[in-house]
């Protein structure tokens, strides 16, 4: 009985840091959408403050004002960092401050940081529920000791996520590092399902048919193919968005490369591979909440992806679409793991 509460505490962290993980990357949709990327232009602190300003007057300089080392403050149009704590006097000395050399983006918009750093918060709450998930993973340590150390190993690659996100900021929000980044967090789902899958192997499950884990890998693997093609062509709307302008969402698109295309033309794919799994599991008569939930989000998936390109990207649309796709993953994934190990002998 004792042993079997810190087992029940560890299986709820589990799940606990999934949904934190998951509204991460809800939030880092959120700040891709609004453009609020550099609202934050360092890392970790947000313009050298652990909680960031509000108004603009707190990012100018001030005579005879308190200054923390490392505090940040906008000067001609660049970003200055304090070398050490000091009281400033009447007048501004350049002896005090030296610039800031990772980019020159030096803009303050309240709504921009504040939506950047919340999005920071939730990733560093979703750290912590990782870490407390690991410490209770001691619990599996006799009976499956591949629970600890697969749970230490997605501490790391929390640790790798946030240099991830460290770079994308230096790089002022690099395309590829951005997708890089939105990869990581979903090879950081997976394992975080596989841990949930591994501690709650109790329940004895029905034999499948054999072609059903060979059919939810083969739609795990379309869907992924469909991910990394959306990423590419997300990174080509980023350009267009630099190129022609924020407000021209009707020229997005307008000249897309082949990639577009193939990506929207696989989709039909996706649906109807996965029609084909949902009919083998309704014929045996595995649990249907899951292949259910698959087809609502790939018509959904199919549907957003329309809206943008014959609706000119509608507001929430883009950041709908990423969910979607994260969504889609976590649950075939699961589907997958559910699958293997039970397939009935011929």
């Amino acid at each position: 009985m004792k042993q079997e509460k810190p087992i029940k505490f560890y299986r709820k962290m589990a799940k606990i840091s999934l949904v934190l993980v998951y509204l991460v990357i809800i939030a880092g949709a959120v700040v891709r959408m609004t453009g609020s990327g550099m609202g934050c232009p360092d890392w970790p602190k947000c313009f050298g403050y652990y909680i960031p300003p509000t108004e603009p007057t707190e990012l100018e300089w001030h005579p005879a004002r308190e200054y923390k080392r490392g505090q940040v403050i906008i000067l001609d149009e660049s970003l200055w960092v304090a070398k050490s704590d000091f009281s400033s006097a009447d007048e501004y000395n350049p002896q005090n401050w030296e610039q800031y050399t990772r980019h020159d983006y030096a803009t303050f918009n309240a709504f921009h940081t504040w939506t950047e750093f919340i999005n920071r918060l939730l990733g560093a709450l979703a750290g912590l529920g990782v870490f407390i998930m690991a410490i209770a993973s001691f619990s599996y340590w006799r009976k499956k000791r591949i629970i600890t150390v697969f749970s230490w190993i997605v501490v790391l690659a929390m640790g790798f996520q946030g240099w991830l996100g460290a770079t994308v900021v230096y790089s002022v929000l690099e395309p590829v590092k951005i997708t890089l980044h939105m990869s990581m967090a979903l090879v950081i789902v997976a394992m975080l399902l596989y841990l949930i899958f591994k501690a709650d192997q109790k329940k004895k499950r029905k034999p499948l048919h054999p072609n059903i884990p060979i059919l939810v890998f083969i739609t795990l693997f379309l869907s992924i193919i469909q991910i990394v093609m959306g990423t590419q062509v997300r990174q080509f709307v980023d350009e267009q968005v630099e190129l022609i302008g924020v407000h021209a969402k009707n020229l997005w698109l307008a000249q897309a490369e082949w990639n577009f295309y193939v990506h929207r033309s696989f989709s039909v794919a996706v649906l109807f591979t996965n029609i084909f799994l949902a009919y083998l599991i309704y014929k045996n008569g595995m649990a249907r909440l899951r292949i259910n939930l698959i087809l609502v989000i790939i018509l959904a998936e199919i549907l957003s992806g329309m809206a943008m390109y014959y609706i000119d990207f509608p507001f929430g649309s883009q950041p709908i679409h990423l969910i979607l796709a994260a969504l889609l993953f976590g649950l075939q994934f699961y589907l997958l793991l559910e699958s293997r190990g039970t397939v009935k002998s011929s």
